[in-house]
This record gives C-alpha cells, sequence and structure tokens, in this order.
C-alpha cells in the first residue's frame, strides 16, 4: 500500500476513477488512525507516545491500493475536496430496476 500526501491521493483517486469508470469498483474506506504502527504491549507502558488525532483514508479497486493520513487541522479542507471528487465522478451509477418490487406485489396476490 502506497502513502501518499493529500494533494497526491486526491489525484491518483483521480485516476483510480476515470481507469475503472466503465467496468471495475473503486473501494473507499475512512477510519480514525492514532499514528500507531506496532500494537500496545500487554505489560508496562509506551514511552514517548501521544496519540493524535488523525484519520486514515484507504482506496483500492482491488489492484491498485493507496493511502492517506489527515490531521484534525486539514480535514476540513480535505473533505470538501473529497465530495467535489466524488460527486464529479459518480455519474456512472446504475439504476436500480424496478420491475422486481412489480413482481413481488403480483405474486403475492
Amino acid at each position: 500500500m502506497v502513502l501518499l500526501e493529500s494533494e497526491q491521493f486526491l489525484t491518483e483517486l483521480t485516476r483510480l476513477f476515470q481507469k475503472c469508470r466503465l467496468s471495475d469498483s473503486v473501494f473507499i474506506t475512512l477510519k480514525m488512525y492514532d499514528g500507531r504502527t506496532k500494537p500496545i504491549p500487554r505489560k508496562g507502558s509506551v514511552e514517548g507516545f501521544e496519540p493524535a488525532d488523525k484519520c486514515l483514508l484507504r482506496a483500492t479497486d482491488g489492484k491498485k491500493k493507496i493511502s492517506t493520513v489527515v490531521s484534525s487541522k486539514e480535514v476540513n479542507k480535505f473533505q470538501m475536496a473529497d465530495s467535489n471528487l466524488l460527486r464529479a465522478n459518480m455519474d456512472g451509477l446504475k439504476k436500480r430496476d424496478k420491475k422486481s418490487k412489480s413482481k413481488k406485489s403480483k405474486a403475492a396476490q
């Protein structure tokens, strides 16, 4: 997995959306990240570790994985840029088939 800066992540995410526009899917995950890369030991305490409020974003198409860490100070700016990117690239969604609902209601009668 490639850890990128925020701007690079958005650029790569745009490329990923363009590549997967017609046939593939893009999966995006978001979770809290405290900066810890190793697990907490059962006994004792971790010296010199200060947890920070950050968000970890990951995106994949099944083949290529990208990720970024966004600090709490930059979340609003990044979220606005990310939402604009998602709105621009969600035009390829398929319409839902409404015939399945009518078949179920006719079968119940």
